[in-house]
């Protein structure tokens, strides 16, 4: 269970009435279809009609009373914002296609839940907690570095490193012409060739952890994220999938979600490791 936390300064305020003069991509971002990115590409292939005509220009406002098609199926209606969390495995691509043919976070969920997008990302290799919500505009303002939360991993590396070497990381280190900004890393214990630290940090790059632990000359050999901002992976196993309380949802991001009973599922992805657990002994 998420414990309870009072409702933080940066509360994002949403709403689930559909304004007049709403932009196109903003409603179909409310509806589920994609994110407002995804969204004006969309429309930029000329795959979006509004009232039977096709649209080249995501600068429209629309209305309930309008007629909107994606690849001439119907959009849906905007649902209440939803969330989800879920123990992302190890070998699982954070994206809805490859280009590879690697398996990926969305062929692994169940089955019942609805179209969901992602709250940002982790790599193939890394593991642990990941944000799924049905409501697009919602997943880009908890994506925004501005909401202000900090996402927390636990990282097992190669070396035993100290205060000193992680110095560069707390200040803010630039990496071939990349200014990554300032984390907190905390050294929790020394086994054997590997240390375990915590690491906080309030945007992710891509692979952000790995470039600037390897830069100090500390080998990542297991990443975890275990919270982003108020939500915490807690007893989640692999592949586990968990709603997130309606009461959470309003206490933390200001939404008036209606009441809805927490589901759990659980499918085994082939390309989990069961021994990987965050519960298993270390």
């Amino acid at each position: 269970m998420i414990a309870r936390i009072a409702r933080p300064a940066y509360a994002v305020l949403m709403t689930n009435t559909t304004p007049d003069g709403e932009r196109i991509a903003k409603r179909m971002a409310r509806a589920g279809r994609a994110s407002r990115r995804e969204a004006e590409r969309l429309i930029g292939e000329g795959r979006v009609r509004v009232n039977g005509k096709t649209i080249d220009s995501p600068a429209l406002n629309v209305t309930a009373a309008d007629k909107i098609e994606v690849d001439g199926i119907p959009l849906a209606a905007a649902e209440a914002p939803r969330m989800w969390r879920y123990y992302k495995p190890v070998g699982l691509v954070t994206s809805e296609r490859d280009e590879k043919g690697r398996p990926t976070v969305f062929d692994r969920l169940p089955p019942e839940l609805p179209r969901v997008m992602s709250v940002g990302r982790l790599d193939l290799n890394s593991e642990g907690l990941l944000l799924l919500t049905n409501d697009g505009e919602l997943k880009r303002r908890l994506e925004l570095p501005s909401t202000g939360w900090t996402r927390k991993y636990r990282v097992r590396a190669k070396g035993n490193p100290t205060e000193a070497t992680l110095k560069p990381l707390e200040r803010g280190i630039v990496i071939d012409g990349e200014k990554f900004r300032p984390m907190t890393v905390t050294i929790d214990r020394v086994q054997g060739a590997n240390c375990w630290l915590t690491i906080g940090l309030k945007e992710g790059k891509n692979r952000e952890i790995r470039r600037a632990l390897n830069e100090v000359g500390l080998d990542v050999n297991r990443l975890i994220r275990v919270s982003y901002g108020p939500f915490q992976l807690s007893e989640l196993k692999d592949g586990e999938v968990e709603e997130i309380r309606g009461k959470i949802m309003r206490d933390q991001l200001g939404i008036k979600a209606e009441p809805q009973a927490v589901q759990r599922a659980r499918r085994a992805p082939p390309a989990a490791d069961p021994s990987r657990s965050l519960r298993k002994k270390r």
